[in-house]
């Protein structure tokens, strides 16, 4: 019989403010969602634990903050991380255009940093666009362009698409390290 092992992981959360970062971690670790908007200042971390196939793994997710007060402080929390996601606003308003736009300059700061780590992208507030009319081709394109693990229509609000998509960075992230110490 195998023993377990403990994995530990700090994935950073990426975007512009009010695109629903911090939303969609609490919505992920404690099933909860505030209707109250409160800016993050700086960076906040919430932890959360999760077991596959016995294994523990440990994560440590930073809230990083989207205005661009805090930028300066980026860099010292981008240190360490393992993976990032980068969220941005489905809604048609300014928002929502300037947070798909903004992506790439996330992406860049984020690399300049932590050189090449996986990354995902939520296309969230799904709850507040018509589903039938929502054209993927764009989010696909981007995803593509930049190497991204991929994409995924999330709501911080209604929990949609969130499970999902935090597993598959955790998963990616899981497997990875797992198949490396296997090799030691």
């Amino acid at each position: 019989m195998k023993p377990f092992e403990e994995f530990r992981f700090k994935i950073v959360i990426l975007g512009d403010g009010a695109v629903g970062k911090t939303s969609l971690i609490q919505k992920f670790t404690k099933g909860v969602f505030e209707k109250e908007y409160v800016k993050t200042i700086g960076a906040q971390f919430s932890k959360y634990n999760k077991k596959i196939d016995g294994d523990i793994i440990r994560l440590i997710f930073w809230d990083i903050a989207g205005q661009i007060d805090f930028n300066f402080l980026n860099h010292l929390f981008y240190k360490e991380a393992k993976a990032a996601i980068i969220v941005f606003s489905l809604e048609t308003n300014d928002l929502g255009q300037k947070s798909f736009i903004h992506i790439t300059n996330w992406y860049k700061e984020l690399e300049k940093y932590c050189g090449t780590i996986p990354v995902v992208t939520f296309a969230n507030k799904v709850d507040l666009v018509d589903k039938n009319r929502l054209n993927e081709s764009k989010i696909q394109k981007l995803a593509k362009e930049n190497n991204f693990l991929g994409y995924y229509i999330t709501s911080a609000k209604t929990g949609e698409g969130v499970i999902e998509a935090f597993n598959a960075i955790i998963d990616k992230l899981y497997f990875k390290y797992k198949k490396l110490s296997s090799i030691d």
